[in-house]
């Protein structure tokens, strides 16, 4: 018996290599473009995180500075002056350590603290987001009705 293929089984063994040939292509894309994509999310989120880190950096200098600035204002040598002048000092190294760490160090260097000291982490975070929750209502512009209403007294200052 001789194992000898004919024309149609040439070209359908050829069509069937070039199939499996071209799927693999278009898969290596498929993974080239995802790979791609996944980079491009990365970085954008990213430079996300680095902004919004040099934003809170920002913030807490400015929080350090309007610190001082209350401390010196304060009678020299008081408890008063010297506590607002510690805070201001440790919000001041605490914004120029978030400066100068990397995203991954920080996550490091928290993770670390957290696992070291779980009830004062999750204290902190508790009284973090209680602080964020109140900035955020606060700063939340209000209808001027509405305050007005909640008081008890309508636009013209009558008592309703």
């Amino acid at each position: 018996m001789s194992t000898q293929k004919t024309p149609d089984q040439t070209s359908a063994h050829s069509d069937a290599s070039q199939a499996k040939q071209k799927a693999g292509e278009m898969t290596e894309n498929a993974k080239s473009a995802a790979r791609d994509v996944a980079q491009d999310a990365a970085s954008a989120a990213k430079d996300h995180a680095e902004t919004a880190k040099s934003s809170v950096a920002d913030e807490m200098s400015g929080v350090a500075s309007a610190l001082r600035t209350a401390a010196e204002e304060m009678r020299s040598g008081s408890p008063q002056e010297r506590t607002f002048g510690q805070i201001a000092e440790g919000l001041a190294d605490a914004s120029e350590a978030m400066r100068n760490k990397d995203l991954s160090e920080m996550v490091q260097d928290v993770s670390a603290f957290a696992r070291k000291n779980p009830l004062v982490f999750l204290g902190g975070a508790a009284l973090i987001g209680f602080a964020a929750t109140r900035f955020a209502k606060a700063s939340n512009t209000r209808d001027p009705q509405a305050i007005l209403t909640a008081r008890g007294t309508t636009p013209h200052g009558e008592i309703s």
